[in-house]
C-alpha cells in the first residue's frame, strides 16, 4: 500500500535541525571529532537544586498521576511572580498563565486556536521554524517580514501592503532573536503594539532568551508595552535559562482569551506537564538565581573568544548582546549551504546555515556557544588551517 501523505506535510520545507542531526550522525559514524555549534542545546547540566526537587518530587505519589491541562496553579503561580517581578507587570495566575511543554509545543498549537483557511500570518524571516511549519499546518498564509541587518533585524512594518494587513489575523515576534542574537527595545515594542491593535492583529512574542543577555543590555517584554495586553500573548521557556531542554516546560502568558483559546486546543491534544517537573520549575523559578548570573559570564567568555578567532580569520560578525547564538557573514557570492556544508567536510565543526532560517538569512551561517573555551580555540585553530582549502572549494579570492 502507498502512503500518500497529507498536503500540508508536502508544504513544509525539510526541518532544519533534524537535517542537521542526520548530517552530524552521518560524519561521526565516520569516526570525525565533531565539534558540534549548530543546535542550540545547552551543554552545562540543570542545576543540582533543580535536579534535586524533581527527584523528590516524583517520589509523591500525588504527582504521579494525570496532570492538570493547564497546570499546576502553585507552578502557575511561581511563573506569574517572577513575570511580575522581572518585568513589573501584573500577571494572573488563574487567567493570565498557561503551563507548556515547552513553549515550541504552545507557540506551535496556537494557530490552531487562532487561524483560519486563509487567514495571513506576519512571519519574521529569517526565524526559528516552527513559526512557518505552525501557520502551514493552520492552512494560514505565511507572509514573510525580512530582517535586514541594516534595520538592525527589526521588521519595517511600513513595507507591508495595505492588502496584505486586511487579511492578516497573527503576527510572529521574536526578541532577543533567534538567529541574529538582535535585541529588541521597549519604543519598539510600544510601536508593535499600536500598529497591531490598529490592524487587528494579534501577536505571539517568543521570549525564550530574554534572561540570556550580556553587558548592560536587559531585554523587555513585550507584555510591558502600554496595549500590549489587548492584543498578546508572549511565550517563556524554562530551557536555555535554566539548562532545562530536555525537561520540556515553560509557560505562556498574556490575553486571557488568547490564554483560554490556547488552553481549548491543548486539552484536546495532550494532557499537560508531569506534575513533578512543574515542582521543580517552581523551585527555578523562586530559588537562588545565581545560576543565571554564572550562565551569562560562561557564555560571554566563550562569545568573546569565538569572535576574536573569527576576527583573525576574516570572517565578521556582530558582538551578540543576548542569546548564545552568534550570527556570522559569510564572504559574498558564497551560498550559506554551501559555506556550512564545507566548514563541516573540511574541519568537522557543525554551523547552522543561515537560509535554513529562511531566504532573508542567506549570506550568514550561525553558531551556537554550546561547546568550552577549549573547544572554540579548537574551532578557530582548525578554520584558519582549514581557510585556503575552503576558499578554493568555494571559488572565494
Amino acid at each position: 500500500m502507498k502512503i500518500e501523505k497529507a498536503e500540508r506535510l508536502k508544504k513544509l520545507p525539510p526541518y532544519l535541525f533534524k537535517e542537521l542531526d542526520k548530517k552530524k550522525a552521518d560524519v561521526a559514524a565516520k569516526g570525525v571529532d565533531i565539534i558540534d555549534l549548530g543546535v542550540g542545546d545547552p551543554d552545562m547540566p540543570t542545576p543540582s537544586h533543580i535536579v534535586k526537587s524533581l527527584q523528590t518530587a516524583a517520589t509523591d505519589p500525588e504527582n504521579q498521576k494525570y496532570p492538570s491541562y493547564s497546570g499546576m496553579n502553585i507552578f502557575k503561580e511561581s511563573a506569574a511572580n517572577w513575570l511580575n517581578k522581572r518585568f513589573n507587570l501584573d500577571m494572573e495566575a488563574s487567567s493570565n498563565l498557561i503551563t507548556l511543554i515547552g513553549s515550541k509545543e504552545g507557540i506551535a498549537h496556537l494557530p490552531l486556536a487562532l487561524i483560519n483557511p486563509g487567514d495571513i500570518v506576519l512571519i519574521p524571516d529569517p526565524a526559528y521554524p516552527v513559526y512557518l511549519s505552525a501557520t502551514i499546518f493552520a492552512g494560514g498564509e505565511p507572509y514573510l517580514m525580512p530582517l535586514l541587518e541594516k534595520n538592525n533585524y527589526l521588521p519595517d512594518f511600513k513595507k507591508i501592503p495595505e492588502d496584505i494587513l486586511k487579511k492578516t489575523k497573527l503576527m510572529f515576534l521574536n526578541y532577543p532573536n533567534n538567529p541574529t542574537s538582535a535585541v529588541a527595545d521597549i519604543g519598539f515594542f510600544e510601536n508593535v503594539a499600536a500598529f497591531a491593535k490598529k490592524h487587528n492583529i494579534i501577536v505571539c512574542h517568543d521570549a525564550a532568551y530574554t534572561e540570556m543577555y550580556f553587558d548592560e543590555i536587559i531585554p523587555p517584554s513585550f507584555l510591558q508595552a502600554k496595549g500590549a495586553m489587548d492584543i498578546g500573548i508572549e511565550f517563556h521557556s524554562l530551557s536555555k535559562t535554566y539548562n532545562m531542554t530536555g525537561w520540556r516546560i515553560g509557560f505562556a502568558a498574556g490575553n486571557p482569551d488568547l490564554i483560554q483559546a490556547l488552553g481549548q486546543v491543548k486539552s484536546n491534544i495532550d494532557s499537560g506537564v508531569f506534575d513533578a517537573i512543574q515542582c521543580a520549575g517552581i523551585t527555578a523559578l523562586e530559588d537562588d538565581q545565581s545560576c543565571i548570573e554564572e550562565m551569562r559570564f560562561i557564555y560571554s567568555e566563550r562569545r568573546d573568544v569565538l569572535l576574536k578567532g573569527l576576527a583573525d580569520i576574516g570572517l565578521n560578525a556582530k558582538k551578540p548582546e543576548a542569546t548564545f547564538y552568534v550570527w556570522i557573514k559569510i564572504p559574498d557570492g558564497t551560498g550559506a549551504a554551501d559555506f556550512s556544508s564545507i566548514l563541516f567536510e573540511k574541519t568537522g565543526i557543525l554551523s547552522t546555515p543561515g537560509n535554513g532560517f529562511g531566504k532573508y538569512g542567506e549570506g550568514y551561517i550561525r553558531m551556537a556557544l554550546t561547546v568550552g573555551v577549549g573547544r572554540f580555540k579548537q574551532a578557530i585553530k582548525r578554520m584558519e588551517k582549514a581557510m585556503p582549502d575552503i576558499k578554493k572549494a568555494l571559488n572565494i579570492s
